[in-house]
Order: C-alpha cells, then sequence, then structure tokens
C-alpha cells in the first residue's frame, strides 16, 4: 500500500502542512517537530509522489560528508580532503560536486536525520567520518539507512570505523587501524621501562576507544603485565577531558610514570594537568597522543603519537565517492598508522 502525506502527518502528530514545510525546507520548522517528521518519514519508507518518484533512484551531485565537529583538525582534515576530489579543479570529469559537511555533535540522533536528509535528496556519496556508536539499535538503524542509500545508488564510505556488514554489499570501509596502533605506543613505553601506565581513553560508547584500549591492553598482556586498577578515565575527545582526567588517575594512582592519551588534543590536556602538578614531561612522566594532527610536532615538549594519512585516505573516500577510484577488494581496507616517536616520551626515572 503506498503512503500518503498524511499516512506520514499522522505518525508525526502534526499536520500534512508541517510535514510538506519540513521535506521542502521551504519554511522554519521547530526542530523537535523537524526531527519527529523525519523519524516518521524513514519508519514509514516514504517518498514524494508524482514526477519526483520517478527521480527516487537517480542521484544528486550532492556528497554528504559526517562529522562529529567540524572543529576539531581530525574531522577537518579529512573533510577538506574528501572536498578536494569531488569538485573544481581536481573534481570529476564533467561538472563539479557539491559537498555537504554535516557536524552531527556526535549525537546519533543527529547521524540518523542527516542520513535520512542525504537520502532524500539522492545523494551522489555518503562518507561517514569518526568511531561508531556501539550500541545495537543504533548500529540496526544506522545499516538500514545505508542499505536504502546503497539500494538508489548512492556509493557509501566508512572512513575512519569499522565495516557494517549488515549495511549491504556496496559500503566501503577505509578503518584506521587503531588497536596495531595503540599496541605500538604502549610498546614503545615499556621499551622505556615503564611499567605503570594511565590511559585516557574516549568516550566508552565509541569503536574507536574499544579499539585504542584493546590495542593498550594487548601490549600490556604481551609483557606480562597487568593493567593497573583505576588506571583508565573515559572522556571527550577534547583538552577540557584530558586535563581532568589526569587529575583523577593521579589522585587514583599517584606513582605513574606514563600516560596513554586518546588523541593529541587529550595529550595536550594531560600535559596541561601534570605541569600544573609540578611534574614535568617526559623527565617525570611520559606521554602519548595518537593521530599526530598537525600541532603536535609544535607543542612543547612535542608528541611522541600515531600519525594517521587523514589526508591521503580522505582523499581516497573522496576519489571513491565519485568513482575516479576502485572501493577495495572485499569492500574493506585497513589503514595502518606510524609510530612517530619526539619529545614527550623518555626514559622511566
Amino acid at each position: 500500500m503506498t503512503v500518503t502525506l498524511s499516512d506520514v502527518a499522522s505518525r508525526a502528530g502534526v499536520s500534512p502542512a508541517t510535514v510538506s514545510r519540513v521535506l521542502n525546507g521551504n519554511y522554519p520548522v521547530a526542530e523537535g517537530t523537524r526531527e519527529r517528521v523525519l523519524r516518521a518519514v524513514d519508519e514509514l519508507d516514504y517518498v514524494l509522489n508524482g514526477p519526483a518518484s520517478s527521480l527516487a533512484a537517480a542521484t544528486s551531485d550532492l556528497v554528504g560528508v559526517l562529522v562529529n565537529d567540524i572543529a576539531d583538525p581530525f574531522f577537518g582534515i579529512i573533510a577538506s580532503a574528501v572536498q578536494s576530489q569531488i569538485g573544481g579543479p581536481g573534481g570529476r570529469a564533467g561538472g563539479e560536486r557539491l559537498a555537504v559537511v554535516c557536524g552531527t555533535g556526535g549525537a546519533p540522533e543527529r547521524e540518523l536525520t542527516y542520513l535520512t536528509l542525504l537520502q532524500r535528496q539522492r545523494a551522489a556519496a555518503v562518507v561517514l567520518t569518526g568511531g561508531a556508536v556501539e550500541d545495537p539499535g543504533h548500529r540496526a538503524a544506522v545499516a538500514a539507512k545505508l542499505r536504502k542509500l546503497g539500494a538508489a545508488g548512492t556509493r557509501v564510505i566508512l572512513l575512519g570505523r569499522p565495516p557494517l556488514p549488515d549495511a549491504g554489499p556496496g559500503v566501503t570501509a577505509l578503518t584506521f587501524d587503531n588497536r596495531a596502533g595503540a599496541r605500538e605506543l604502549t610498546a614503545h613505553l615499556l621499551a622505556l621501562g615503564h611499567r605503570r601506565i594511565g590511559c585516557v581513553a574516549g568516550p566508552p560508547e565509541r569503536t574507536t576507544t574499544r579499539h585504542r584500549l584493546e590495542g593498550h591492553r594487548a601490549a600490556l598482556a604481551e609483557a606480562g603485565i597487568e593493567d593497573l586498577a583505576g588506571a583508565t578515565a573515559h572522556g571527550a575527545y577534547d583538552r577540557a577531558s584530558g586535563y581532568r582526567a589526569v587529575g583523577e588517575l593521579l589522585d587514583r594512582v599517584p606513582d605513574l610514570t606514563a600516560i596513554v592519551a586518546a588523541n593529541d588534543t587529550v595529550a595536550l590536556g594531560a600535559c596541561a594537568a601534570l605541569r600544573e602538578r609540578g611534574l614535568r614531561v617526559p623527565e617525570d612522566v611520559s606521554v602519548t597522543g595518537f593521530d599526530d594532527l598537525p600541532f603536535s610536532a609544535d607543542a612543547l615538549p612535542a608528541l611522541t603519537t600515531v600519525r594517521l594519512p587523514l589526508q591521503g585516505t580522505g582523499a581516497r573516500a573522496g576519489r571513491i565517492a565519485t568513482g575516479r577510484d576502485a572501493p577495495p577488494a572485499g569492500g574493506e581496507e585497513l589503514v595502518a598508522g606510524e609510530l612517530v616517536v619526539r619529545g614527550s616520551t623518555g626514559p622511566v626515572k
């Protein structure tokens, strides 16, 4: 049975006129109302009737890039690299594509909303960046969205997150090898003689956090060392979280000699907290980051970190999005990082 605009209105608890305004984007609608309408559209799998329905399987020149926070250099570098490959002189032959960067703020519901909007715009491609949320319900909802996008001819690239097998055969995953990178960082600290190592991890619900923690703990286990009780703290991937977490860790385990931070930004906060306690980096406590963001080499001391090829991987995602690069065999490519040793780590005292 054909789903009508009235069916969507009834499911969302609004008028048909409100549904029309949301879908056409030609009149301001309260954010909560807009979310309800889009959720109803998705649940009922509503498509426009009339002439527009004949375009349902076509694709536009739009490429959507979903990021947690465009102000975060990690996501900014990736988004810029994707955009460099899809429009203008470096873009596809025969015309340009429009990159639309969608900032989710890390909110799962916003990720789903943007996927719905991009489906309705018949996006040529969608690039989802950053770690995925490890919630079964959200995972299933994202997989369902990606299946619909793929069925309509949209290319889907997961960049920096694991494959999603139930999302359909047309999804490409360019996955950073976070486990191996974290294992190498911790092995580096162990080789310097550190045994009391704290970890400032990212949000516990994110795949990136889990994989980096698994790599850290694998290195400890390989060296026959137990993970210290109370020596792991979780927080956002920002400087403030690194600062707060180090205070918590030192209150619980005051004799830490090294700290593995979730990323370079978190590592900066960790170094600031150590300095405020009168501890020197690396003479008293060594600190590592992750990602090798542009400021890492200029920090004082410069950060030991794992360099991820953000620019190159983002550019590859852009080329796959426009069909200029073939997807990797099997739909997945594991992207390795590189250990970069700088001044923030040194031998244990």
